[in-house]
């Protein structure tokens, strides 16, 4: 598990915890929908359903990779 500092909408500094797992497919994510780190942070926490932030974290990367497997190829 490791600890990450993130800044949501450019001004409010927290941190997520995160297996590097799951830390190593957002930054591929991030990397993908050619945003920063905290650009998707603020989009995971403006569109998040789960009360803490690393959940929504978690919960983004397996849905994004579930869309990403079951769109036609």
């Amino acid at each position: 598990m490791i600890k990450i500092s993130v800044l949501i909408a450019g001004r409010h500094a927290t941190s997520i915890s995160l297996e590097e797992e799951f830390y190593e497919e957002f930054l591929n994510i991030a990397a993908e929908m050619k945003m920063s780190r905290n650009q998707l942070i603020t989009h995971i926490d403006r569109t998040r359903k789960a009360e803490n932030l690393s959940s929504a974290v978690r919960l983004f990367v397996l849905q994004y990779y579930k869309e990403k497997s079951a769109a036609p190829k």
